[in-house]
């Protein structure tokens, strides 16, 4: 008997995740104030992080892939030995901001591959953010399930599998058979508006998603109504414990509570850096970007974080500040992680660096406050 094959449309976003490291908080019209913050295209590498790591199943030899010209995918896949065919919907050009070479592509690239792939293809694997998600299902639906590698900032939808290499397990068990089809929300937030620290998500429609446990993460979620007294009782708290030192507040309303109470100006979805001297707080840096933190990581900081409802990340997700390099010189006892019983229910949180060695250093257990006299310890994965 035949073995079953499996055709895979790829279709990489290729400035996706830019605005995070420098705290833009996204990247759909800012790419150029990103590279002038010091971006670098990030989703070609993390393409290249999935599709490794699925050339090293022995499924791989069943798979082959219908991408995009140059690099929405072509770039990318010729590195490997996949089988694949280049849909050349158009010429793509390049330029150039301050030495950085992009591709001029849009969303429209995207949606134009799409409507080429379906009826071509089984499952359609997009490496991108949120926005990218909508264009692809706005054109998908669910005519063909779809699967995104997280490349963006935020990506608050339910269809990203948990990492790059947990989207190459789910193709393969997707092609074994294992994984069912679900159908997960696609959201969005209006970046313009996040960027002031306003959170206006909505809602795009549902996709059909391969499902296998642990590998695919939830939905944002708000933090429940029931909870919010308790959350407010915690972080009074806390604020009363903190020592003096310097901190690192990340984004999040629970955080958002302490940044207030500490009497700080302080963001709702930034990570700003504090110094408490004496009991008394100081804001040292509003908003920071990577490079911010870096210049304070020889003074023992401090990370207060919290956990994204649905989604169950600590690092990894609207916080690409606290970067592989930033967290490497933060040691895992000097991290505050504070959290509503509900962000919990899965027993588990989650942190993708794209460093194995960082991710590593934070896996195991680690305390999580969740009430004013309550912490649990949590499984880190």
């Amino acid at each position: 008997m035949t073995e079953k094959r499996l055709r895979v449309g790829l279709v990489v976003n290729p400035i996706a995740g830019m605005g995070g490291k420098v705290a833009l908080k996204g990247t759909d019209g800012v790419v150029e104030e990103a590279i002038r913050r010091g971006a670098r295209p990030i989703a070609p590498d993390v393409a290249r992080l999935f599709l490794n790591e699925l050339s090293n199943y022995e499924e791989n030899e069943r798979i082959e892939f219908l991408t995009g010209p140059d690099g929405l995918g072509e770039d990318i896949i010729r590195e490997f030995e996949f089988p694949h065919e280049v849909i050349m919907h158009r010429e793509i050009g390049y330029r150039e901001v301050l030495g950085v070479k992009i591709p001029d592509t849009s969303g429209d690239d995207t949606k134009e591959l799409v409507r080429r792939m379906l009826g071509a293809v089984d499952i359609i694997v997009f490496a991108g953010g949120d926005g990218t998600a909508r264009d692809v299902h706005s054109v998908a639906d669910k005519k063909v399930p779809i699967l995104g590698v997280p490349t963006g900032v935020k990506m608050f939808s339910g269809v990203f599998a948990a990492s790059p290499e947990d989207a190459a397990r789910l193709v393969v068990e997707f092609l074994k058979g294992n994984a069912e089809l679900v159908e997960r929300d696609v959201m969005d937030l209006d970046e313009n508006a996040f960027r002031h620290d306003e959170v206006k998500p909505k809602h795009y429609g549902k996709a059909l998603t391969p499902y296998a446990e642990l590998l695919l993460q939830g939905a944002k979620e708000p933090t429940k109504t029931d909870e919010a007294e308790d959350a407010d009782s915690m972080i009074r708290a806390l604020a009363e414990e903190l020592e003096d030192g310097v901190y690192f507040l990340g984004a999040g309303s629970t955080v958002k509570k302490l940044k207030d109470l500490l009497g700080i100006n302080g963001t709702l979805l930034g990570v700003d850096v504090v110094e408490i001297k004496d009991g008394k707080a100081r804001l040292l840096v509003k908003d920071a970007a990577e490079k911010d933190l870096l210049k304070f990581v020889d003074r023992n900081p401090k990370i207060v974080v919290t956990v994204i409802g649905g989604l169950g990340f600590l690092f990894g997700r609207g916080n690409q500040q606290f970067s592989a390099e930033v967290l490497r010189h933060i040691p895992k006892e000097n991290i505050i992680v504070v959290a509503t019983p509900s962000k919990l229910r899965n027993g588990i949180v989650r942190v993708y660096t794209g460093d194995k060695e960082v991710d590593e250093k934070l896996r195991g257990y680690m305390k999580v406050r969740v009430s004013p006299w309550m912490e649990r310890m949590v499984k880190v994965v």
